[in-house]
């Protein structure tokens, strides 16, 4: 039997976040190693760059989901009371939500009528969904990720982003436990997912060098298949004024878009795929 090459899916997350980094995200693709994006539906430079990345062959699109974050939800409080405060703000971080959603002051149906609008608008849009994540990683924790991988079976998204971590923290560890339940329910539900991946631990400050040695790890491990999850934006973008993360979007397009980045993928033993291609993997019996 022939050796089926290593999976590497490249994905950007936050399309649609601004202008600027939707038009970043799709650079990276044209001239780096970007193979997938995720989009917010929510976001303020969705609608004005949507039709540039349905008009883009080649890269695999996914959902974003977010109940979190300083853009508004797309239904009313009237519809989603439990997700909002009175003012029809969704919660600023994980931080903030997931105390809730522990205690439970959120209502898992507000939580699946606003992430079905949002996979309404995207589908809408004329984008075809190969994977669903959510901003800011929520669908680790386990409430969460019922809601959202009942909504992929749903709607026919094939596959889910399982978010990992290798840090020694305490956060580290939870993140773990919770990836490790993820992939659980997930390969119950039938949907699929990269058997490791990187991006978490260094969000948002993936330069060349921490690019070069998170692909290094991922080749090391020996997995079929992997993500690297990352963040290109523009420099100067005055539109991410807004989002005060810390992130170093200008330095993640950089690396991506590198020469000596292309050849560590092709040096740690990976060929560029989707989640399209992961799927198909799976299909064809390629990856158990």
């Amino acid at each position: 039997m022939v050796a089926v090459p290593r999976l590497l899916i490249v994905n950007a997350d936050d399309y649609g976040l601004t202008v600027g980094v939707s038009r970043a995200i799709l650079r990276a693709h044209a001239q780096g190693i970007v193979t997938s994006t995720s989009v917010l539906a929510v976001a303020p430079g969705f609608e004005p760059t949507v039709g540039w990345l349905r008009d883009t062959a080649g890269i695999g699109v996914g959902a974003h989901l977010a109940a979190v974050g300083e853009d508004p939800p797309l239904l009313t409080a009237r519809e989603i009371p439990t997700l909002v405060d009175r003012k029809g703000r969704l919660p600023m971080s994980w931080r903030r939500f997931l105390p809730r959603m522990a205690g439970g002051r959120i209502d898992p149906d507000d939580l699946r009528r606003e992430f079905r609008a949002q996979l309404h608008r995207l589908e809408g849009a004329g984008l075809t969904l190969a994977h669903v994540d959510t901003h800011q990683h929520l669908h680790l924790w386990p409430g969460v990720a019922a809601v959202v991988l009942g909504l992929a079976r749903e709607t026919g998204i094939p596959a889910v982003r399982v978010t990992r971590s290798s840090a020694r923290s305490g956060v580290g560890q939870v993140v773990r436990r919770l990836s490790a339940r993820l992939e659980r329910s997930a390969r119950d539900q039938g949907l699929w997912f990269t058997a490791d991946a990187t991006g978490l631990d260094e969000a948002g400050t993936l330069d060349r060098p921490r690019m070069l040695a998170a692909l290094d790890r991922l080749g090391a491990s020996g997995a079929p298949s992997a993500e690297l999850g990352t963040h290109p934006g523009e420099a100067g973008d005055p539109d991410l004024d807004r989002y005060r993360w810390g992130y170093r979007w200008p330095d993640e397009l950089a690396a991506l878009t590198a020469a000596e980045v292309r050849s560590a993928v092709d040096q740690a033993g990976f060929v560029l795929g989707t989640y399209d291609d992961l799927a198909g993997r799976h299909a064809r019996g390629q990856i158990a």
